[in-house]
């Protein structure tokens, strides 16, 4: 009688659902736990000076070079659908002299590294994480670890490195492009004047903005880095582990730069 109430209450819909919220729940709290620890660690072989310089110079050519295209052209055409729908009803309402400080604090605040943070997790992230896992399912990191090298200073100090180094001058190309889009789309939808555009930007645009900007581009770079080495290090089940450790990196990714972006908004804006 035990036995098939049990049975009974484990095809229940109330068990499935409070099954599925523990095992989700421990699946997150052991991710952060994983992300954390490594964190540490990669902070305490970077203050050693454990750091593969080829390798850093390596991963930095991946994460910015290779990445700058496709930042660009995401940037340029948020900026250009941006400037599309918001120039022409300012000028008809009178604020033609704000569309040059609306675009360029909207680009400089926010769609300048989020967009570029996209970007960078669609490429270059779930690139990290698979070519970790990868190593992970055909044992080469335990290869490593016989061979006596720690794999966090291997695989994880580097790209950690070129995430918080790089980062920052793609955010910076790729704002200065979006807001050069945004004043041609301006004065091809509008008719206003680039002396209009630029002067507004000027006038609206401050060190603090800016300062911002590069921080938490800067930010944005090594913790990508770090959730997507995490991601893939923890891989395991083959193919299908690869898989699913590089859709966990980017999911993860999005999640945390989009918490990390409320933060900055509500620690140096509000």
């Amino acid at each position: 009688m035990d036995y098939s109430l049990k049975k009974y209450y484990k095809q229940s819909a109330t068990y499935k659902i409070f099954s599925g919220i523990f095992t989700y729940s421990a699946a997150i709290i052991s991710t952060l736990g994983d992300i954390s620890l490594n964190a540490v660690e990669v902070a305490k072989c970077i203050l050693k000076g454990q750091i593969d310089r080829r390798e850093l110079i390596e991963q930095c050519n991946r994460f910015g070079i290779s990445s700058l295209p496709i930042t660009l052209s995401i940037v340029g055409m948020t900026s250009v659908i941006v400037a599309s729908q918001v120039a022409l009803e300012m000028v008809k309402q009178g604020g033609g002299n704000f569309v040059g400080l609306l675009m360029t604090m909207l680009i400089v605040r926010e769609v300048g590294v989020i967009m570029s943070g996209f970007a960078i997790i669609s490429m270059i992230g779930s690139s990290l994480a698979s070519e970790i896992a990868t190593m992970r399912v055909t044992e080469q990191i335990d290869a490593i670890k016989v061979l006596k090298v720690n794999p966090i200073r291997y695989l994880f100090v580097p790209r950690v490195l070129s995430g918080l180094i790089m980062m920052p001058p793609v955010v910076a190309i790729a704002a200065a492009v979006g807001v050069i889009a945004g004043a041609i789309t301006a004065n091809l939808t509008s008719g206003l004047g680039y002396l209009a555009f630029f002067d507004s930007a000027w006038l609206g645009i401050y060190m603090k903005d800016l300062s911002v900007c590069m921080l938490k581009a800067a930010t944005f770079g090594a913790v990508i880095a770090l959730i997507s080495c995490s991601c893939g290090y923890a891989a395991h089940g083959g193919a299908k582990g690869v898989g699913e450790a590089t859709t966990k990196a980017v999911v993860w990714s999005f999640v945390a730069i989009v918490i990390l972006d409320m933060f900055f908004a509500m620690v140096f804006f509000f």
